[in-house]
């Protein structure tokens, strides 16, 4: 007797994304694509010669507009903004990568056995998620961010919490439906265990949100990040970060000096942009019921 493992999206279902949908999706990977390319390449850059280190301050003038020399100009405190704005993406997409993975290797496995499980289990599960759902997501970081203190990895746990409980809902709604489909009776009736069934049967029919949810949620802790160095609660002070140089460059803004909130607040807001657009265009293709065609 034979049974099917899993059921992969027919390429009808992933042929209906509109045109608009799939450009748009297209632009957002190009944008994602340049800031990987500008945090892998920064340090490189950097001991070529072509740009300043982000730590160096003595050396530079104070608030000189952008020019030749200074294609983003300096800040306040002599930075080089365009050598603080590429690093910037670097700590960022560590920082949110690191996030969101912890993110779904904690909210898959516990929304898989809370679905299969049942009982006890889902509902003591449950609880907790919603409890921690209904916090909104830049509170909770700033407090987790009080508790584990400052650093790329502390950072990044005190994101992840956040998001944990949106892989946790995403998979066990999924699983508490497929878990009756007669495949799965079948590995049951055949003595598969329940890892087996986890881990063969069910996990390629619950994770096809999950590269959205991703996305999304990448986007999404890119502000939050933002919004912890702008509190000073991000990452360490020799780390270049993007929250941080707005809050650097607050006090300059009434005099009129621009391109120390520009840059660093530009780059934010087009990192999650191009991350938002991506994930809008897979959900798209992957889920093209949900545009109601």
């Amino acid at each position: 007797m034979t049974t099917t493992k899993f059921r992969l999206p027919s390429i009808r279902l992933l042929a209906p994304a509109s045109s608009l949908s799939t450009q748009m999706m297209i632009v957002g990977m190009v944008i994602t694509l340049a800031f990987i390319l500008a945090a892998l390449f920064a340090p490189m850059l950097q001991s070529w010669g072509w740009i300043q280190d982000p730590l160096e301050s003595l050396a530079n003038p104070i608030h000189q507009p952008p020019s030749a020399d200074h294609w983003f100009g300096t800040s306040r405190q002599g930075y080089d903004v365009f050598s603080r704005t590429l690093f910037g993406s670097q700590a960022a997409l560590r920082v949110v990568v690191l996030a969101t993975i912890l993110s779904v290797l904690i909210g898959v496995p516990l929304g898989m056995l809370s679905g299969y499980l049942g009982g006890w289990v889902d509902r003591l599960l449950l609880f907790l998620m919603d409890t921690i759902y209904t916090l909104p997501s830049l509170l909770l970081s700033v407090t987790l961010a009080f508790v584990v203190g400052r650093g790329v990895w502390n950072a990044a746990i005190a994101l992840s919490i956040a998001y944990v409980p949106q892989y946790y809902r995403v998979v066990r709604n999924h699983t508490v439906s497929i878990k009756t489909e007669l495949f799965i009776e079948a590995a049951q009736a055949m003595g598969a265990s329940t890892w087996r069934v986890l881990t063969r049967y069910l996990f390629f029919n619950v994770i096809q949100s999950v590269p959205v949810l991703f996305t999304l949620n990448a986007a999404d802790a890119v502000l939050v990040l933002g919004g912890l160095g702008f509190l000073g609660l991000g990452l360490p002070e020799g780390v270049p970060e993007w929250g941080r140089d707005l809050q650097y460059a607050l006090d300059a803004l009434p005099t009129g000096i621009w391109w120390t909130a520009l840059f660093p607040g530009l780059a934010l807001t087009l990192l999650v942009v191009g991350l938002s657009l991506v994930g809008e265009g897979l959900n798209e293709v992957i889920n093209p019921l949900s545009r109601g065609e």
